[in-house]
């Protein structure tokens, strides 16, 4: 690991604007960082080097112009959900091997008209199905941390468990990821990074790849809250091709970070004290309610009642949506091509090939709940419990409450191939316990590295806030941050 990757974005922008640094010189150490830990990490999916270092040299004649963007010259990595022009984009799927788009999803767009660097695509779930980062076309990642004494790969998380990795593992500066039931914040807490998924509408969808239409929101993986912040500043906006974003000014969310929580009231609901929580999982959560106190803030119990509710509503939502979301990929337009005798047989073994067991199961899961007979005793059912999921929430921050506090998962990292988790899909989707309700919501909810657990993990804590109230979220997340202290894996790649 070179000096300059491990600058935070803060502190690479401010040498970068003395010109202590150059954008070049950055971005060089963070292509030499990823050729030297890929092969072990397996963080990206594809490598934009050519690409990179002409990125970084008009940054360089910007800032030399004195005409610098917000993030002129920083070095990003990209998760594979995201359209980039030109550019290998397959969500991780085998089905769209070779694509390529002639079009830049608006999230991107937004990062390279700031002047980011792009370093290559990121690995994740395919089509950001799983929890774990192992359902990928292209291997699993593995998480740049390790317990103590052992050497045991372990799983950074999932989605977004290629852009958490490479953050970790001083490979970018920061990443864009996508959070669908947690896929943000869960890998964001498997690698003592921080996570947002910011409010549903916050960043526009336009040309990211869709798992569940109603639920996906694009968001940043960095090492510190203020980078985070920094980051979604530039991935928020609204957008005309994407009529679900949100047409809400986008706060200076940096401008939050040292704000004082003094009188603010945190709410602390008791359903997510679920049995057989680990004792170091409520440690930590006690430990942060300590932090939060002492700095000023009010902390109140609250009942969020139809909690318990939330994963099997989200499992039945999801997967519907990702059904018909996931019925274009047929080897027709783009993509894999398996022949068949006749076109019906080749939609068949084009699927079959292309798509992993997940995926599978959650496009069979999906199409059943849609199905004559089934939609309404399923889906129906799920999006009125989503509605009571989402009146839980309203009637609490209606009472006061600005933010709520509650663990980020169930546990620490768990192992590749960890054969509990592969016998039982269900036991992988309890990865998602804590997070599933703020997507069924539409809520903002950010993960931030709260301490380690007796083997020397990373855990974290979520802060969920009130809609489009990121700055709130920051504000919060820093007195624990800054309470925390900072976590960095022991390089051992």
């Amino acid at each position: 690991m070179s000096e300059l990757t491990n600058l935070t974005i803060a502190e690479a922008r401010a040498r970068l604007e003395k010109r202590e640094i150059t954008a070049a010189e950055l971005t060089d150490a963070y292509l030499a960082a990823i050729e030297a830990a890929n092969p072990t990490l397996n963080a990206y999916v594809a490598v934009t080097a050519d690409k990179a270092r002409a990125m970084a040299a008009a940054s360089d004649a910007r800032l030399a112009a004195g005409t610098a963007g917000a993030l002129e010259g920083i070095p990003l990595g990209v998760k594979d959900l995201f359209a980039t022009e030109g550019e290998h984009t397959q969500a991780g799927s085998h089905i769209l091997d070779g694509f390529r788009p002639p079009y830049e999803s608006t999230v991107t767009a937004n990062l390279w008209a700031d002047g980011a660097v792009m370093l290559g695509k990121l690995n994740m779930d395919e089509f950001a199905m799983g929890s774990s980062n192992e359902t990928s076309h292209y291997g699993p990642v593995v998480n740049p941390w390790r317990a103590e004494g052992d050497d045991k790969a372990l799983v950074p998380g999932g989605s977004s468990g290629g852009s958490a990795a490479a953050v970790a593992a001083w490979l970018c500066a920061g990443a864009t990821a996508t959070d669908t039931g947690g896929s943000i914040r869960q890998p964001a807490a498997f690698t003592g990074t921080v996570g947002i998924k910011p409010t549903y509408g916050r960043c526009s969808r336009w040309g990211t790849v869709a798992f569940a239409s109603s639920l996906d929101q694009a968001g940043p993986i960095a090492r510190d809250v203020r980078d985070a912040a920094i980051l979604l500043r530039s991935m928020a906006s609204v957008d005309d091709k994407d009529t679900t974003s949100a047409d809400v000014p986008v706060a200076d969310y940096e401008a939050a970070i040292g704000r004082s929580v003094k009188g603010m009231r945190i709410g602390i609901p008791k359903e997510y004290r679920m049995d057989g929580m680990p004792g170091e999982i409520e440690a930590v959560w006690q430990q942060g309610i300590a932090w939060l106190r002492a700095a000023g803030a009010e902390i109140v119990d609250i009942s969020l009642p139809h909690t318990k509710y939330a994963l099997p509503a989200y499992y039945i939502v999801a997967p519907a949506e990702a059904s018909s979301n996931l019925a274009r990929y047929d080897g027709v337009r783009y993509g894999l091509r398996v022949p068949g005798r006749d076109l019906l047989e080749m939609y068949e073994n084009t699927r079959a090939a292309g798509f992993g067991a997940e995926v599978k199961r959650r496009v069979m899961i999906g199409t059943y709940v849609l199905s004559a007979g089934y939609y309404d005793a399923y889906y129906l059912r799920a999006q009125k419990v989503r509605t009571l999921i989402k009146k839980d929430f309203e009637d609490v921050f209606e009472a006061g409450v600005e933010a709520i506090l509650t663990p980020a998962t169930p546990s620490a990292a768990f192992g590749i191939g960890d054969q509990d988790m592969a016998a039982d899909p269900v036991k992988m989707y309890l990865n998602d316990v804590f997070t599933v309700t703020v997507n069924m919501a539409g809520l903002p909810g950010i993960a931030v590295p709260a301490g380690l657990d007796g083997k020397g993990l990373p855990l974290g804590l979520q802060l969920i806030g009130r809609p489009f109230d990121e700055e709130t979220l920051f504000a919060t997340a820093h007195v624990l941050e800054e309470a925390a202290g900072h976590f960095a894996p022991r390089r051992w790649w």
